[in-house]
């Protein structure tokens, strides 16, 4: 009976130890998940730290736009790479997670086509920068002034304060009119005058009403104001008036140069013509049959005729 006793001494042991075993691996694999778990939560934060930092540093020293994007570039890169860094301190295979990833990016892109030529477009704004945040811009047969450029879509807002969120690749594919590219803009304001009125008296008005906006005037090369005789019209002469101004001064300019130039015109005597017809009839003809004639040839509408409750037309 001793040959048993020790059999089932030992069989005791092994137990115990087995179980022993299974209790630290267990809480060796639990401290490990903890300790990768942390390690994820202060590499979010130090990822978040230093992107704001990248972000802050390029839009004080470059550009906002380009500032945001490498902010956001820079977060998202450290926090994979410290994920995928982590996972293999751990003894965790990152080479099926990254073929998993791999071939489920392929199917996406295959989904999502759109989405992905507008994050290359959008990339290509960002590169390239035909604008920047607080740009007014018409662009994708909208106008409006740039108030976020993101991987995928740009926002703007309207003039008459409407928020747009356009794709990217609807932007760049097209024209872009950057309105404020520029510090200068020039302001043209056509107008014309009658056939009677001397050259000489309707340029001298015109600039006359242009040097009356001296405030608001860029002089130097290329620059100041320019009247211009255009070319002669069905019923008018017509003229332009080119005036330089500040960008932000534009809608500002263009509503004053054309008060000052009516303002001119008129004090000076100028008619500012409009269309008009004129009718003329033969000398041979009798005025009775001149007057039958322009009576045959205008047709009036008929005056609609009401009907009573008993049908009788009235």
């Amino acid at each position: 009976m001793d040959w048993l006793s020790s059999l089932l001494h030992g069989l005791r042991g092994a137990s115990e130890n087995r179980t022993t075993s299974l209790d630290s691996l267990l809480m060796e694999r639990v401290a490990s998940g903890l300790s990768a778990l942390l390690l994820l939560i202060t590499s979010y934060f130090v990822s978040r730290l230093i992107s704001r930092y990248v972000a802050a540093l390029i839009c004080r020293q470059i550009d906002e736009t380009l500032g945001r994007f490498a902010g956001r570039l820079s977060f998202y890169g450290m926090l994979i790479c410290s994920a995928l860094g982590i996972l293999a301190a751990f003894g965790i295979s990152v080479t099926g997670p990254m073929a998993v990833l791999t071939a489920a990016g392929f199917a996406i892109g295959l989904a999502f086509q759109g989405t992905l030529s507008n994050f290359a477009a959008g990339v290509l704004l960002l590169v390239f920068r035909p604008f920047k945040v607080g740009d007014m811009v018409a662009a994708g047969g909208v106008m409006g002034r740039v108030q976020e450029i993101d991987l995928f879509t740009t926002v703007m807002d309207t003039p008459d304060n409407r928020r747009l969120i356009m794709p990217n690749s609807a932007i760049a594919g097209g024209t872009i009119e950057n309105m404020t590219f520029h510090a200068h803009r020039r302001v043209d304001v056509s107008v014309g005058v009658a056939y009677s009125a001397s050259l000489d008296q309707t340029r001298a008005a015109l600039t006359a009403a242009a040097q009356s906006l001296g405030d608001l005037l860029v002089l130097g090369e290329d620059r100041g104001f320019q009247v211009l005789l255009m070319h002669m019209g069905s019923s008018s002469v017509d003229w332009t008036v080119r005036f330089w101004t500040q960008t932000q001064s534009v809608p500002a300019a263009r509503e004053r140069l054309t008060q000052e130039i009516k303002i001119q015109l008129e004090r000076a005597g100028i008619e500012i013509p409009f269309p008009q017809m004129q009718l003329h009839f033969s000398a041979s003809s009798a005025p009775g049959q001149a007057v039958e004639l322009a009576e045959s040839e205008v047709h009036l509408p008929r005056r609609p005729r009401l009907r009573r409750a008993g049908g009788e037309a009235a």
